[in-house]
């Protein structure tokens, strides 16, 4: 079975999660075409990302005479299609904060798409995110091309739901896959009761260098790591804030950030503003080798964020036997227990921030390693990749089986 996996930007450094569930769900068995809409700005160090980069379609390195000609191809050869997916694509457009000649660009996109896949014998796409990858698949759709289902992460989608057409997404693909409960019941929310059984819980998951070998015991050192982007929904500043509080009571505290974004040059300012220069780094992005060896290095992660899906990062840690401290946020609480493998607080409180990074240094250290084991068992129950890749596979075969009967009918 031949499908295609379409993604905005692909690969990409915090995409990191939808290549393991490509090349988990072709160790199933099925053949995945990569596609993106446009390249990621940022430069890609892991060695499997490159490596991804060198089978991946991307529709706007194909130029605008080539989206021309597949548009033109399009209106010829399937002239009542073409009609469907441009008035959809207006109507579509008319209520986006992108606009109409934005969405018309998507439709030409989807034309390229449709040639592709044509090409290439695809039977189903699959998009990641409820964004632009999910309208351009739905138009192809919409031209006579294969159905098309989605991933659904949030919280970005749940914030623009008129704007981004979710109800319009749903309504016509064969399936979406929400990485929580929670998004789930969210998606719940934004669509027709009988649309309620296309909408499958569909982890994202961790691969076998986080699994692989038996955890690092925790550390003497109370090195604390937080991970994610920099930027204001990941909450580090309130980190800054929460762990200068700490070193004025005298707390021995070390603190490790991975990762970069818009708010580096606040965040090292403050870092400079608290006197916590020799306590706390900023390391930017980093490789898998380089994060498990930081995660190893620690003694538990700590991730305050205001909006998320749930974290990858979070399964990450809890794979390398380290518990996580995180916030009563999306579907992050259906990973993080407190008590059993971390601690869970209000998000945007800097009090409640300082007291859960006290109860970390306060933690004896084995009970550190046991809450870090619990928390690998509970990973490996819901987020081993192979295991969530079967469930990704059998709805995708559903889809294209009924799809085939649909044709036959």
């Amino acid at each position: 079975m031949r499908i295609a996996y379409l993604v905005n930007q692909y690969p990409k450094i915090s995409h990191v999660f939808i290549r393991r569930e490509i090349l988990a769900l072709e160790r199933e068995g099925l053949e995945v075409a990569r596609f993106a809409i446009r390249h990621s700005p940022e430069v890609v160090i892991d060695s499997v990302d490159l490596e991804e980069a060198s089978k991946t379609h991307t529709l706007l390195d194909a130029g605008w005479s080539s989206l021309l000609q597949s548009t033109v191809r399009a209106m010829v050869l399937r002239p009542v299609g073409f009609l469907r997916s441009m008035m959809l694509a207006v109507s579509v457009g008319l209520r986006s904060d992108r606009g109409v000649a934005r969405h018309l660009i998507y439709l030409s996109e989807a034309c390229q798409l449709l040639r592709w896949l044509t090409r290439d014998g695809i039977q189903h796409v699959h998009a990641h995110f409820g964004t632009n990858s999910a309208t351009v698949a739905m138009l192809c759709r919409e031209l006579g091309g294969p159905s098309y289902s989605f991933t659904v992460h949030g919280p970005e989608e749940f914030d623009n739901v008129g704007m981004l057409a979710l109800r319009q997404k749903i309504k016509r693909a064969a399936f979406v896959a929400a990485i929580t409960s929670y998004a789930r019941s969210q998606l719940f929310r934004l669509c027709e009761f009988r649309n309620w059984q296309k909408i499958k819980v569909v982890r994202c998951g961790v691969d076998a260098p986080f699994f692989g070998s038996e955890p690092e015991p925790i550390p003497d050192k109370r090195r604390l790591l937080s991970i994610g982007r920099l930027c204001e929904q990941k909450g580090q500043m309130l980190l800054i804030d929460a762990v200068a509080m700490l070193q004025r009571e005298g707390r021995d505290i070390d603190l490790v950030l991975v990762g970069d974004g818009e708010l580096r040059d606040d965040l090292e300012r403050a870092i400079t503003r608290h006197a916590l220069v020799e306590k706390v780094r900023i390391v930017g992005w980093a490789s898998g080798d380089a994060i498990r060896k930081a995660l190893d290095e620690s003694c538990a992660l700590v991730l305050p964020s205001f909006a998320e899906g749930l974290p990858v990062v979070i399964m990450e840690a809890f794979a390398r036997g380290r518990p996580v401290l995180s916030t009563f946020v999306a579907g992050i609480p259906e990973l993080v227990f407190p008590g059993r493998n971390g601690w869970l607080v209000p998000p945007g409180s800097v009090d409640a921030l300082a007291r859960g990074l006290r109860e970390i240094l306060d933690t004896p250290r084995e009970r550190l390693q046991a809450m870090g084991l619990c928390g690998r068992e509970d990973a490996r129950q819901l987020h081993d990749i192979d295991v969530v890749a079967k469930d990704m596979a059998m709805h995708l075969r559903t889809a294209v089986a009924q799809e085939g009967k649909g044709s036959q009918s």
